[in-house]
């Protein structure tokens, strides 16, 4: 009796770490919010990328122009608080990879329409710049199979993005941003 009540407790202990592991995301580029006991998929959205010039490049050739991504609709249905405790877990080809050259974690300028993030700018005298993307710093750590549980350094209220890139694909058909919302 007592050997079947400590493999019984044995297995109680054990079953959370494979509970854990069923929470790892279906597809390769797929991220889900694990807040508290909730598992929730973000949003997915296809983005669209626009470059704009300045009035004053047209008119007399001085002045900038802007490439953006934009995301229709103003907020991801997915929501977190700015003081909770929710971490993402990503889903990569592998997770052997350096995270943060995969994994990219940026907060949009919103407006009524739409969500939109900076991603070069080219100055007439100013020169180029890329990778403008407000990026968010995190920490992660292997999770399941291939992929990497993330914890945000910061969590800003607003609306976030996250792209994850595959290195082993020489050509990506189409980008996909995976969005959610922090609440105050």
């Amino acid at each position: 009796m007592k050997k079947f009540i400590l493999l019984f407790l044995l297995c109680i202990s054990i079953m959370p770490c494979y509970a854990q592991e069923g929470q790892e995301p279906e597809f390769v580029g797929e991220v889900n919010l694990i807040n508290g006991d909730q598992v929730l998929p973000l949003d997915k959205e296809f983005i669209t990328i626009k470059t704009k010039a300045s009035a004053s490049m047209y008119i007399v050739g001085v002045g900038n122009i802007k490439t953006k991504i934009n995301v229709e609709g103003n907020a991801a249905s997915v929501r977190a608080s700015q003081d909770g405790d929710f971490k993402l877990v990503v889903r990569a080809v592998d997770n052997n990879s350096d995270p943060l050259s995969i994994i990219s974690i940026f907060q949009f300028e919103t407006s009524k329409k739409k969500r939109t993030a900076e991603l070069s700018s080219l100055a007439t005298f100013g020169g180029q710049t890329d990778n403008k993307l407000k990026q968010l710093g995190f920490s992660a750590k292997k999770f399941g199979e291939s992929s990497y549980l993330i914890t945000l350094k910061e969590k800003p209220a607003g609306e976030i993005g996250v792209i994850v890139k595959n290195p082993n694909t020489k050509d990506e058909k189409s980008i996909i941003v995976s969005c959610f919302g922090i609440d105050k």
